[in-house]
């Protein structure tokens, strides 16, 4: 019972300090004229990814290689066809941006070095620098991209004192550390308990668990009729959990993959459903992302889990 206690513990720990985080960012940013433009580029798409962030950190420094890049593997594939597809059979959303092609194309590109880099074995610091290298230019081109389209920056005004934001940005870090051990122990008991392995618990139970953020974000932005936000959330989750999750984790310590052949196999799951997300949304200047077509991505998400288990 303590590995479950464990497991749930950390979860629902993940998921509050997550939160806080994303929130304490917010204020301090406001406080600092920072506009919500860059704010939503930056502090809130990258914030709901915290707890993927600490989980493979973690998950590296107790040699838990196969839960560190199951987590990111498989939360991939879960925003996909678990996240965007529950959010799109609650509420539809229509897809009329053409510029999401971009951000598609990186997803697909940063997926594609991902595989590239594993296939020796190991993922290490040059391949960790590039990552994070890559979301930094990713990152600045997207917020001058924004600035020159001409999309009004609102700066609203901060309802917090800094030193609270500050307070609250250290604390929810704390939580963070503390709420991803927790969670990893229980993670690989559970494996261990029922007789499966660490890689798929990872990309199971633990990559589900950390992506309850992104689905909490992307069904407000769907309720709020914001459906590229939500789209966004989702195709922004996915590149930075490769390059800012494993990007940093591979810095801090190098990912050793057990086995390539699985790796490879799950890299394939990776690129298939991505290309389902973008069938789905054929034609751009007209598209919509409806119910039965979430079905299908929910279905497929389904089948992988039952090929994981089986």
């Amino acid at each position: 019972m303590m590995a479950y206690f464990q497991l749930l513990a950390g979860l629902a720990l993940l998921v509050v300090c997550g939160n806080y985080l994303v929130s304490g960012s917010v204020q301090l940013a406001r406080h600092f004229k920072v506009s919500t433009l860059i704010v939503g580029l930056t502090i809130v798409a990258y914030g709901t990814s915290a707890p993927e962030m600490f989980i493979s950190i973690g998950s590296a420094l107790q040699n838990a290689h196969d839960i560190a890049l199951g987590n990111v593997i498989g939360s991939n594939i879960a925003n996909i066809g678990c996240i965007l597809a529950i959010v799109v059979l609650i509420c539809p959303l229509p897809v009329q941006n053409r510029s999401i092609a971009f951000d598609i194309t990186i997803m697909f590109a940063v997926s594609a070095l991902l595989l590239l880099f594993g296939l020796n074995g190991i993922i290490g610091r040059v391949e960790g620098i590039l990552f994070v290298s890559i979301l930094l230019a990713y990152t600045i081109f997207s917020v001058i991209k924004a600035k020159k389209a001409g999309v009004p920056e609102k700066t609203e005004a901060a309802t917090m004192k800094p030193a609270i934001a500050i307070l609250m940005i250290a604390l929810s870090i704390v939580g963070l550390y503390f709420s991803s051990g927790w969670f990893v122990s229980g993670a690989r008991e559970i494996a261990l308990r029922w007789g499966v392995s660490e890689r798929v618990i990872a990309i199971s139970v633990v990559a589900v668990g950390t992506s309850m953020p992104e689905l909490t974000a992307s069904l407000i932005a769907a309720f709020r009729k914001e459906a590229d936000l939500s789209i966004g959330n989702i195709i922004g989750s996915n590149l930075f959990n490769i390059t800012g999750v494993l990007g940093i984790t591979a810095i801090v310590n190098p990912l050793n993959i057990s086995s390539r052949q699985l790796f490879a196999y799950d890299m394939l799951w990776v690129f298939g459903i991505s290309v389902a997300l973008v069938l789905t949304m054929v034609p751009l200047s007209k598209g919509k992302i409806n119910r039965w077509e979430g079905g299908i991505l929910l279905s497929i998400f389904a089948v992988y889990m039952f090929m994981l288990f089986r």
